[in-house]
Parts: C-alpha cells; sequence; structure tokens
C-alpha cells in the first residue's frame, strides 16, 4: 500500500521563492525532490551495492594470498599388523612476489612403510622455499587478479555513477513534466471561470434584449467545450502526479505517493542561457564522463590481462628447497647445535620442475583473444566520445534555438493579449459577435500553452545537457 506524503512531511524539505504568497500550500522545489530520490530511490540503493560488490571482489583477489593451513593422515592396518602410518600439518604462506614458504612437521612409522618416507623418530621438521625462476616470477595469475579487482572497483563507482545520472534524468522530466501540467490545469481552470462569466452576461443581455438567443447557445458551447478541456488536464496533471510518485520512496522501499496538496514551482520565466553555459562543466567531459571513464578502465584491465598471457610464454621452471630437521632440531645429528653447513649441505630436500608447451597454441590463442578484445574496446572509446560530443553539440543548439523561441512565442503571446483586449472591449460595446471573441481567447490559450510548453522543454534541456557530460549526480 502506498504511503501518503502529507504537507507536513515535505515542510522542512521544500523551499519557494514565492513562499509568502502561499500560506497553505507547501511548494516541491526541483532541489528537494532530488534530494528526496537520491535518499531513497531503490535505484540509490542498487547503485550502493556495486561499491560493497568491488569491495568484495577485492577481498576475493587478496584471498590469493592467505596462508593456508593443511594437515594430512594416511595409515594402513592389516592382519594384526601396522603397514604404515604416516602424517604431515602445516602452514604455506604466499608472497606477492611468486616466491612460496611452506613450514611443515612430518612423521610416519610401520613395518611396510616405503623405504624413501623414513623419518627420524621424533618426526621431522621441514621448512620449504619454492621460487618460480622464469613464468610468474614477474608477475602471475594472483596478481593480476588483485589489480583487475581495484580497476573493477573504480569501473563500478562509474557504473554507479551512470545509474544515478539516467536516473537523476529521469526524474527530472518527470518533475518538469508534473510543472506544465499544473501550469496546463491553471489556464484552462481560468479560461473555464471565464467562459463561465461570459456565458452569464451573454444571458442577461439577452433576457434584457440587447443580446440574440443564438449568443448565448455559442457561449454555452463554449463553456461545454472548457469544461472538456479541463476535465482532460486535471487527467493529464494526476498521471503526471502518479508518474513523479514512481520516483519517491521512503525507508524499507516503502513507496510514497504525492497529495494534491503538494504544488511544483511556477516554470521560470527568466531563462539566463548565457549564464547557464558559464556555470556548466561539459567540455571536459572527455576525462570526467563515467561511461568514457569505464571504457577506459576496462582498457586498463584487459592491459593486465595481456601482460598475464605474455606471462605464459615463458617457460615454466619452478626450483624448491627444503631445510630439514631431526625432529624439530634443524642443527641435525641429533644434538641442539645449530650447524649451518650441515642445514645446507646435508639435510634438505632440493627439487626442480620444467615444462614447456611446443606449440604453444593455447598461449597465442590467448594473447590474440585479449588484442581483439582491446580493439573492440578502443572502437567503443572512439564511438562513445563522439556520441556524447555530438550530443552535447545537439544539446546546446536544442537549447539556443528554444530560447529564441521562448523570445518570439513571449511577443506573439503579448500581441494576442492585445487583439483579445481589443476585441473583448469591441463586444462589450456591440460591435463585435462571442464568435470572434471565442476565437481570439482560444489563440491566446493555445499560444500561451505552447509557451508553456517550450519553457518547460527548456528546462528539461538544461538538465540533459547536464546528464549529457555525466554530472547530473
Amino acid at each position: 500500500m502506498r504511503v501518503i506524503i502529507s504537507v507536513f512531511l515535505w515542510f522542512s524539505l521544500t523551499v519557494s521563492s514565492n513562499a509568502q504568497t502561499l500560506d497553505t500550500t507547501q511548494v516541491l522545489t526541483l532541489e528537494a525532490y532530488l534530494d528526496w530520490v537520491r535518499a531513497y530511490h531503490p535505484v540509490m540503493q542498487q547503485a550502493g551495492l556495486l561499491d560493497a560488490e568491488a569491495r568484495a571482489n577485492i577481498l576475493k583477489a587478496r584471498g590469493g594470498f592467505d596462508p593456508k593451513w593443511f594437515a594430512d593422515y594416511d595409515a594402513k592396518s592389516f592382519d594384526a599388523k601396522n603397514y604404515f602410518r604416516e602424517g604431515n600439518a602445516g602452514m604455506k604462506i604466499p608472497t606477492w612476489y611468486g616466491v612460496d614458504f611452506e613450514v611443515s612437521y612430518n612423521w610416519a612409522d610401520g613395518i611396510f612403510l616405503n623405504p624413501e618416507n623414513n623419518l627420524p623418530d621424533n618426526g621431522q621438521l621441514s621448512l620449504k622455499v619454492e621460487v618460480p625462476l622464469l613464468q610468474g616470477l614477474m608477475f602471475d595469475e594472483r596478481r593480476a587478479q588483485v589489480q583487475q579487482a581495484r580497476f573493477f572497483t573504480q569501473i563500478n563507482d562509474a557504473e554507479r555513477r551512470i545509474l544515478i545520472n539516467d536516473l537523476l534524468l529521469d526524474a527530472t522530466e518527470a518533475y518538469w513534466d508534473w510543472v506544465f501540467a499544473a501550469e496546463v490545469l491553471k489556464v484552462y481552470q481560468t479560461a473555464l471561470n471565464l467562459s463561465n462569466v461570459r456565458f452569464e452576461n451573454t444571458k442577461l443581455g439577452y433576457e434584457q434584449g440587447d443580446k440574440p438567443a443564438i449568443d448565448t447557445l455559442e457561449a454555452m458551447i463554449q463553456v461545454q467545450n472548457r469544461t472538456i478541456d479541463l476535465d482532460q488536464a486535471q487527467l493529464d496533471y494526476e498521471n503526471a502526479q502518479l508518474k513523479l510518485s514512481n520516483f519517491l520512496w521512503f525507508d524499507d522501499l516503502v513507496p510514497l505517493e504525492i497529495t494534491d496538496d503538494l504544488k511544483p514551482i511556477p516554470l521560470p520565466i527568466n531563462l539566463a542561457l548565457n549564464a547557464f553555459l558559464a556555470t556548466t562543466t561539459f567540455d571536459n567531459f572527455e576525462n570526467t564522463h563515467p561511461e568514457l571513464r569505464q571504457l577506459r578502465l576496462k582498457q586498463s584491465q584487459l592491459e593486465v590481462k595481456e601482460r598475464l598471457k605474455r606471462e605464459l610464454f615463458k617457460p615454466n621452471l619452478r626450483v624448491s628447497y627444503n631445510f630439514l630437521g631431526d625432529g624439530f632440531n634443524l642443527g641435525g645429528n641429533g644434538t641442539d647445535d645449530f650447524n649451518a653447513n650441515q642445514l645446507l649441505t646435508e639435510n634438505y630436500k632440493f627439487g626442480v620442475k620444467f615444462s614447456y608447451p611446443l606449440l604453444l597454441r593455447k598461449e597465442r590463442a590467448g594473447l590474440e583473444l585479449v588484442r581483439i578484445e582491446q580493439l573492440q574496446t578502443n572502437y567503443k572509446l572512439s564511438e562513445k566520445q563522439l556520441d556524447i560530443r555530438n550530443k552535447i553539440a545537439i544539446i546546446i543548439q536544442q537549447l539556443s534555438v528554444t530560447n529564441d523561441q521562448i523570445d518570439v512565442q513571449n511577443q506573439i503571446l503579448q500581441n494576442y493579449q492585445r487583439l483579445f483586449d481589443a476585441e473583448n472591449e469591441k463586444f462589450r460595446i456591440g460591435e463585435s459577435s462571442i464568435f470572434l471573441l471565442n476565437s481570439r481567447e482560444q489563440k491566446l490559450i493555445d499560444t500561451n500553452l505552447k509557451l508553456k510548453k517550450l519553457q518547460s522543454k527548456y528546462q528539461i534541456l538544461k538538465q540533459k545537457l547536464i546528464w549529457a557530460s555525466g554530472n547530473l549526480e
């Protein structure tokens, strides 16, 4: 069930330049409305989840460098004989530079124990160091994942800005549509009131013998037409009000619905296009636009991926060295005296692993796929830059033309107002007909509505320009 926003709920949020003339009605300004959208709209909550997702990805990537406990135990007993018992436990510690350390304790006994696995009676402490000498020394998958996760954080931030940018544009368009619908409603309310007065005066003139009966019929038809126009304007206003409510939410995703007590601001008259263009940042869009930033971060991710693919062209050569002790004693010979020479030359286990694919087909294909993806991203970046640049230029042209149209439309409205006033005076002294007066009035209303439509369009274009430059957030 939708919650109704009362006048009092918005009292602390709304500010109006005409507040001194609106004692009983609260005015919802664009700033207060957008602040409410930013605070509670579900898309804003969704955008916040992108930050949490990015932090989780970084945590996951860093998990590749977490130390790990391990333990293993294996035993066999048959025919009342202890064939063998083997076990080991320890910790493996990976490092950023590809070198892995491992400390473990091993024990084994049994009558059928593999001689290779014979250990001192006290078991054996092992300290292992494993070093990649070629592939993985300068770069490996774990380091690549961390770097890509960091870029993913920035990509998510850009995605968050894109979501908010689009949301605020849609919310702004709904607001100005609501303002325009309210202005249309006022025009038709005034027109119906004037038609009713004119009908009553015409009827009175007919009753006094000053007006023909046909004039009362003409005046009554005008009242009926104005009533239909007002009903349609009321419906359009209520629909605009509902569309505006789509952007209003409260805590715990509770949808809100505005009431008739909440009114929009009047359409601004002072346009000040040059001042707006001078204070609006849109010429630096190539460095600030979130969609372009997102594509550049994608390029950076692909550079990391390319570096990892190139690393796979190196031979895989890994060297490991284990320092072995008697029990927990690394000194050797069962004594407590530490003997470094004995540790390095006698009590050790050394290993070398080498592998290298002969044809490198998998590696060559992987690198080629990354390069193709890089080219695709570069094409998208160039296309998006041109698209945004042209979009900004188009909106600026539309703003300029709309500004000029508003000036001309204002002059047309003033001229129609003079014609209507003159026709009304002629009708008053009996030198005109109600048909001509209604015709003049209809032209005046149509011109006024066209002006208000242009003014509403102008306000939306201002927000679209900021949106196109990626700065509406």
